[in-house]
């Protein structure tokens, strides 16, 4: 059963009227699959929720269900501007920066997505995979020297986040360091896993201001970049849609990478499975990487889909409006596809990347598993004998219902002489 005090009357109007149960709070945090488990084993595939400040939603947890909506977009849409809360939704509502309407990628249908989605394939098919490799690898060994010395290191905030950030606004035509990189990559953070005392909206605005000047740069003096490959591209993109969907192309490729390289550290890390493969190095990496992605996918929740007309979906009544958060963690250890409790690290078919024409596109995935994998590899190659300096129990989650990264991986090592 669902904890009696996140549970209370859902006021008029919301997808159902009793047990709405709110999308917080610390079960959510640190132990969110027993919390799917006792939501689906009440209510089933789809469970009514409050999101902040009790606003009304429905969380869909089954694998079978939320490849329905993703598969879908005739019954559920992606432009928000469908919702049926809009009225009592405040202009500082901490969830504004995932579902407000904005004029980018993420909100278009049909045949603007298609063209969107398009340019935003195509630039991302100039990245070089052996490339990107090969920079990940440099980028690496820097980051592991500046620690190495050290014999101990906090891996979340010294290397798994770092990498990727570095790597993704590589890729765009960014500097690689510098203050103006460091607080765009805050920023992000902030729009998308806001802490207590954060601004997400102000945040978001300042990524916005930060990434027009990248383009206008770029329509200026162009390079071998994903930015200046959807600014040269024939759809002939105004320069704020490439603002818009740059800002979707880089939030889904740095903070989610790096919780998947962390997660998969912890993995590598605590689990007596792996363990015995992690002083040789590469052997169980990509296993890792996969378990890791059914296990503690980096995105656990994702808003979402709004119902285009009256329609039901895992027995319940959906009105046209009602807004549905895709529960892509809970879809993931669904027990209609593991009964026995066991998933198969071998198996890829995970919702992690989401499903349908709105999933990553393609070849993101490839790309962000080019960027983990080398993170992974290169640092158990550089430091073989990385052990956790803290018990795994002790380990503790960002308190996000969206976002599934570790606030801290400490570890400790036989230091490294320069």
């Amino acid at each position: 059963m669902t904890d009696p005090s996140s549970a209370r009357q859902a006021p008029p109007g919301c997808p159902a009227h009793t047990d709405a149960v709110r999308l917080t709070g610390l079960e959510y945090q640190q132990t969110p699959s027993q919390m799917y488990r006792a939501l689906r084993s009440e209510h089933g595939a789809v469970a009514p929720v409050l999101l902040d400040g009790d606003i009304p939603a429905w969380l869909v947890l089954g694998y079978s269900e939320v490849t329905y909506v993703t598969s879908h977009d005739e019954l559920f849409a992606r432009d928000s501007r469908r919702w049926n809360q809009w009225e009592n939704i405040p202009a500082d509502w901490p969830l504004l920066p995932y579902v407000g309407y904005q004029p980018s990628v993420l909100f278009t249908e049909g045949d603007e997505h298609r063209r969107r989605a398009g340019v935003i394939t195509q630039a991302l098919e100039g990245v070089d995979q052996f490339e990107l490799a090969h920079n990940c690898q440099l980028i690496a060994d820097r980051l592991i020297a500046a620690f190495a010395g050290s014999g101990q290191a906090e891996l979340m905030t010294g290397y798994a986040h770092a990498l990727p950030m570095r790597a993704v606004v590589q890729m765009c035509g960014m500097p690689t360091s510098g203050e103006d990189t460091r607080q765009l990559v805050e920023d992000l953070r902030i729009s998308l896993d806001a802490a207590e005392g954060d601004d997400p909206v102000a945040a978001y605005g300042r990524v916005g201001e930060r990434l027009r000047q990248l383009v206008k740069d770029k329509r200026e003096s162009p390079g071998p970049d994903v930015t200046s490959r959807m600014l040269l591209h024939p759809a002939g993109l105004t320069d704020e849609e490439i603002v818009q969907d740059l800002i979707s192309v880089i939030a889904a490729a740095q903070q989610p990478t790096a919780n998947w390289i962390c997660n998969t550290l912890r993995l590598l890390l605590t689990d007596e499975r792996f363990a015995v493969n992690v002083s040789g190095g590469r052997l169980s990496v990509g296993e890792a990487l996969n378990e890791a992605l059914w296990l503690d996918t980096p995105t656990q929740n994702f808003i979402g889909r709004w119902a285009v007309r009256d329609t039901q979906l895992g027995g319940r009544q959906i009105r046209a409006g009602d807004c549905l958060v895709l529960g892509l963690a809970a879809a993931n250890t669904d027990p209609q596809i593991w009964p026995d409790s066991h998933v198969g690290a071998e198996n890829s078919a995970h919702l992690s990347f989401s499903n349908g024409e709105h999933r990553c596109p393609y070849p993101a995935p490839l790309l962000a598993d080019v960027m983990a994998r080398t993170a992974v590899e290169t640092l158990l190659e550089r430091l073989p004998d990385l052990v956790l300096s803290v018990e795994p129990e002790t380990l503790t989650w960002r308190p996000s219902v969206w976002m599934r990264g570790l606030t801290a991986l400490p570890v400790r090592f036989t230091p490294v002489v320069q």
